[in-house]
């Protein structure tokens, strides 16, 4: 097992490439390290280069994160660094997300053997953007809503959390702030300039956090948002993807309509463990 440097995470980088979408969670995380400089994270891999499996754990010196993400195509070379290469701290909290769901029984199998309990979180829906050319054009709607489009600031932290499904806490409200300072965001504001509509990016450059205050619905707010900031990233070199939960259904159509799509034999997931 061995630690990438940053040099070496730059390759990585390029090698995964050849592995989206499936790839994706991991290579957008390498991504966003790269571009922000923010690595709150040990990335390490069985061998190099021609690695198998790529894992990138919490590097608990510098962050409390207890998010985990790994990329695979080998499941014997990935059961054999978790159970005895101790490349994860299984003594503790933490959450694998974005792995391949046909990881499922391995990662169950794993934790039971070393006593640790494990939850599924949820089974989602990988989408991807190939291309802007079915972004709606928001020029095209009018000058006073294109005035009233941004990005949102340090000032608006509080507000996304309080609405995020997986925040309203305070390390929620660190992740949003982090996520707004770092990471390419956008919204459509009130008279008063407050934002009554907005999508954000996650450390690991995925669309998330979407959101529209309910009194500001059914104004096709979200269409402006996602085509919005889907232009930014595609633009500024940024893969641009998102995760969609399964039971969400209004997500999942209103993203294949506006040109997401996805390998329909694919599908990741989230668990936890030590709960």
């Amino acid at each position: 097992m061995k630690v990438l440097n940053a040099e070496e995470l730059r390759v990585a980088e390029g090698l995964l490439f050849k592995h989206l979408p499936k790839s994706l969670k991991v290579y957008g995380l390498l991504h966003g390290m790269k571009r922000n400089k923010v690595n709150t994270v040990d990335v390490v891999v069985d061998t190099w280069p021609d690695f198998k499996v790529i894992i990138c754990r919490p590097d608990h010196k510098v962050s409390a994160t207890v998010s985990v993400s790994y990329y695979s195509t080998d499941e014997q070379i990935l059961r054999r660094m978790l159970t005895e290469e101790n490349s994860l701290d299984w003594s503790t909290y933490f959450m694998v997300g974005g792995f391949d769901l046909t990881h499922a029984t391995l990662l169950k199998d794993v934790s039971s053997a070393r006593g640790v309990n494990a939850q599924l979180r949820c089974v989602v829906h990988t989408m991807y953007l190939p291309d802007c050319s079915s972004c709606l054009n928001v020029s095209a709607k009018s000058n006073e809503l294109q005035s009233r489009i941004s990005s949102l600031n340090d000032s608006h932290v509080e507000l996304v959390n309080s609405t995020w499904k997986f925040g309203g806490d305070e390390v929620g409200y660190w992740n949003v702030k982090n996520y707004i300072s770092n990471f390419p965001s956008c919204c459509i504001t009130d008279d008063q300039g407050q934002p009554v509509s907005w999508i954000l990016v996650y450390n690991y450059c995925a669309m998330g956090i979407l959101y529209t205050l309910p009194e500001h619905r059914q104004k096709g707010y979200a269409k402006i948002m996602i085509s919005t900031l889907a232009r930014k990233l595609h633009a500024e070199g940024y893969p641009v993807y998102c995760f969609i939960e399964e039971d969400n259904e209004l997500s999942h159509r209103l993203f294949k309509k506006m040109g997401f799509t996805e390998d329909p034999s694919y599908r990741a997931a989230w668990f936890e463990f030590n709960v």
